[in-house]
């Protein structure tokens, strides 16, 4: 029953916009981290950004710093990924996770939830 539902995913043309969004249902975020990752066909999964408990922190890969933003909104209970100036190289499978945590830290280690999934394809 507790679940993370990535959506917003589709296909946009190089240097434009999308917003994921991560949605959790059957638990509450406010005491989970939470770390978008990426997968393209091929190639290992990599940790794009996170989000400490209250906001305070954030990480990006290097790859992504200055072009993504991670931001989460608890009273809605959603995290989200604003992803803009996008490349061909984006393109993957994007799946949000959560990480019970009691601090204002995140990272990308020993995830508690992960969702299915969202596919991003950057491509004229």
């Amino acid at each position: 029953q507790l679940q993370l539902v990535e959506s917003g995913g589709g296909l946009v043309q190089p240097g434009g916009s999308l917003r994921l969004s991560c949605a959790a249902s059957g638990f509450t975020l406010n005491g989970y981290a939470i770390a978008w990752f990426r997968q393209a066909p091929g190639k290992e999964r990599e940790g794009v950004s996170c989000i400490s408990r209250t906001g305070g922190n954030t990480n990006y890969a290097g790859s992504v710093k200055g072009r993504f933003t991670i931001s989460r909104d608890n009273a809605q209970n959603t995290v989200y990924l604003q992803m803009n100036s996008l490349k061909p190289e984006d393109s993957a499978v994007y799946y949000c996770a959560a990480d019970r945590r009691y601090g204002d830290g995140c990272g990308y280690g020993g995830m508690d939830y992960w969702g299915k999934g969202t596919l991003v394809t950057v491509s004229s």
